[in-house]
């Protein structure tokens, strides 16, 4: 594996839960040690079943609340943002969210329903927070997750993902770079927020992707690890394809590209090469 004393990042998987095969191949990846974190979606029906196979996860594998507004439906009654039981497109969250549409009132709870899921199956606190498409740095949401982390009092016991980085690493990568320019603005003050309150964040973060299957997933992995951070993530998407899969979610064929590059003795050989430790906590 990587060098003892490399550059630390955490690599983490998006989407735990989301299907049976993307939550096995992440299981899969895992266990060969080629992942240090994933972060789980609660809402959807495989979080409970295959959820408690991450209680056997070591100190060395992060497990997280994969914040959802986006997919599916929402765990309790939202009758102003999912008035027919589902929940909106990004668009229309994003929407809301910027011109101040966002029910706090119904936000807060649902928050907290997702973390109880969680705990609920994993006994324990979540190891940090993100959000699927990262919806939790948006206006309306950002301030009811830290809220509902500080009313449980898990300061110091978990870390919140910063989705943006400086521009210069972000052009250098040169893709997706309109992406990862957009997620900049959005986050715009989310890790000072997140630090008045109390909960420490990543310093670097990439992995923004086309999700195009004609491009080589391994050349843009070499990408993502360009510039890194002081306390980087990388993020990325891997999974068996299943039929559930291409039902609910857009990005399909690529996830298998991405299960088969990072269990390759190429993707071993990278971290080697750039001295790259895979951890669970962003550290410098």
């Amino acid at each position: 594996m990587a060098a003892a004393f490399g550059h630390r990042v955490v690599l983490c998987a998006d989407d735990f839960g989301l299907t049976e095969g993307v939550s096995l191949g992440i299981v899969d990846l895992l266990d060969m040690g080629r992942l240090s974190a994933t972060s789980a979606m609660t809402t959807h029906r495989w979080w409970p079943r295959l959820g408690p196979i991450l209680r056997e996860a070591g100190p060395e594998i992060g497990v997280g609340l994969h914040l959802n507004f986006t997919s599916g439906a929402p765990l309790g009654p939202l009758p102003c943002l999912a008035p027919d039981g589902r929940l909106p497109s990004l668009g229309r969250l994003i929407g809301l969210s910027l011109r101040g549409g966002l029910d706090e009132a119904e936000v807060g709870p649902e928050i907290e329903r997702q973390l109880d899921a969680f705990m609920a199956v994993l006994d324990r606190p979540p190891d940090f927070v993100d959000g699927h498409q990262h919806v939790h740095v948006l206006p309306g949401i950002r301030r009811e997750l830290l809220r509902a982390l500080s009313r449980r009092g898990l300061q110091g016991r978990l870390w919140l993902r910063d989705p943006s980085d400086d521009l210069r690493p972000i052009v250098r990568r040169r893709g997706a770079m309109a992406k990862a320019a957009t997620l900049k603005a959005f986050a715009l003050g989310f890790r000072r927020a997140a630090r008045a309150a109390g909960f420490e964040t990543n310093e670097g973060f990439s992995g923004f992707s086309a999700f195009d299957p004609a491009r080589s997933f391994e050349r843009e992995m070499h990408r993502f690890v360009v510039r890194l951070g002081r306390k980087p993530v990388v993020m990325c998407h891997p999974g068996y394809v299943d039929d559930e899969l291409r039902a609910i979610d857009p990005v399909v064929e690529t996830r298998s590209q991405e299960l088969m590059y990072l269990s390759s003795r190429r993707f071993e050989e990278l971290l080697e090469a750039l001295g790259l430790d895979l951890v669970p906590w962003p550290s410098a």
